[in-house]
């Protein structure tokens, strides 16, 4: 197989196919921190997309609540297990390699999926990705342990009388989850037909219709499991990544063709998700864009980090990770990086503060920010997860998104503004 370079794990690693950068990179940012599991996203991507006959077991967003929920169920514990049990003890980061803008979280040296593949020999013939196929039971309860909590220790009635940061006693959170349009995509690798197709105009990831035969080559391959049969058409679906508002072709919220978030993204009550476009290299590295809200809470601060890099399919799905969860079990989840993302969300800096005010607020997809800094209105306290103090200072500056276009999309300021409705009806205040 080819090498390609995978930026997350910090070297190459094998692939079946050589690499073919998107121009423009489809990604997305959902701040843990802020996901109450109200499953709007859920039923929004529901009743646009998976309404049919056929597709009642098909989700193709959903909210998890780990650690013990999962759709389909115990779809990561089976993956990590697999490739423990092909590489045992070895599927470990590499604590003392450097960290530079090749490698931001150091250097992983366990064996992807496509890796631990590459020797396999059994009943069902060779395989691209290291995968199974779900029990139609495992299919069964997309929310399945929801609210379930897990207590540290031994004694869980004590346990639960301990909910302190920086880590609860007892604990659980909610992860939102759709197709991570991934740049090395298992679900590719594995289809013998080549339907799975990337769009080199914003690397979503697609299944041509008419050449899918469903096999399920795709089912078993994606590691995230975001690829789902369909019975009566005998055909693979998954995540479109709402691509005619990518597009621009929503009349309403695209009057002059500005891409639009996805329907997950833009119904979303509790202002956890950020979509974007980022632009890639003849390379296929992120071109440097500071300004950009995407490249900037990936690249330039880190406060995002990948699902289950360790996979080996450089998902471009990203996430800032919730504070109160014992450090082993995210960092298994999101890689080395978590306490530097938790440190920095923990005391947001005048820059970050602002970028995160963008989340939700408009439809339209933000290429570029702009501070305008305001005067200064607090000064906090904050108790910090290592167990120290800081003091954050924060400032009313107002932060503007830009569309496609270079045309102001949002304008919002640190300290929402209040307006008192005058009392000129029956039911005022």
């Amino acid at each position: 197989m080819p090498d390609v370079y995978n930026w997350q794990l910090g070297r190459k690693m094998s692939y079946p196919f050589a690499a073919s950068p998107a121009q423009w990179q489809f990604a997305f940012v959902f701040n843990t921190n802020r996901c109450i599991n109200c499953q709007t996203c859920t039923m929004a991507c529901r009743s646009t997309w998976t309404f049919s006959k056929g597709q009642e077991n098909i989700w193709w967003n959903n909210v998890e609540t780990k650690p013990f929920g999962g759709y389909p169920q115990n779809w990561d514990a089976r993956l990590l297990g697999l490739l423990e049990d092909h590489n045992p003890g070895g599927q470990v980061w590499d604590a003392s390699a450097p960290r530079t803008p090749a490698a931001p979280y150091g250097r992983f040296d366990g064996h992807t999926i496509f890796e631990a593949a590459a020797g396999y020999a059994g009943p069902d013939g060779p395989k691209a990705a290291l995968g199974y196929l779900p029990t139609p039971a495992e299919w069964t309860s997309p929310n399945i342990y929801e609210d379930h909590a897990r207590p540290e220790g031994a004694n869980a009635t004590a346990a639960r009388m301990n909910a302190a940061l920086p880590e609860h006693k007892v604990w659980f959170f909610y992860l939102a989850r759709l197709c991570n349009h991934c740049t090395y995509p298992g679900c590719l690798a594995a289809c013998p037909r080549q339907a799975v197709y990337k769009r080199p105009e914003d690397g979503i990831v697609l299944i041509d219709q008419s050449r899918c035969h469903g096999y399920q080559k795709c089912v078993e391959a994606c590691p995230y499991k975001k690829a789902f049969f369909r019975p009566n058409t005998g055909t693979s679906e998954k995540c479109v990544g709402c691509y005619p508002r990518i597009e621009g072709k929503d009349p309403e919220l695209s009057p002059n063709g500005e891409p639009c978030e996805t329907r997950c993204m833009t119904s979303c009550v509790g202002k956890i998700r950020l979509q974007g476009l980022v632009r890639v290299g003849d390379d296929g590295a992120w071109v440097h864009d500071p300004h950009n809200p995407i490249y900037y809470l990936v690249r330039e601060r880190k406060i995002a980090l990948p699902l289950y890099p360790q996979f080996g399919t450089e998902p471009n799905g990203y996430y800032i990770p919730p504070r109160w969860v014992p450090r082993p079990y995210l960092m298994q989840m999101f890689g080395p990086g978590v306490e530097s993302a938790i440190e920095q969300y923990s005391c947001p800096d005048r820059e970050l503060l602002a970028v995160l005010q963008l989340f939700r607020t408009t439809q339209q997809i933000i290429f570029r920010y702009e501070i305008i800094p305001g005067p200064k209105i607090a000064e906090i306290e904050v108790s910090m997860p290592s167990g120290g103090t800081r003091t954050q200072v924060i400032y009313n500056d107002t932060v503007i998104g830009y569309n496609k276009f270079d045309r102001e999309a949002v304008r919002i300021t640190i300290e929402e503004p209040v307006f008192e409705r005058p009392a000129a009806h029956a039911n005022s205040i």
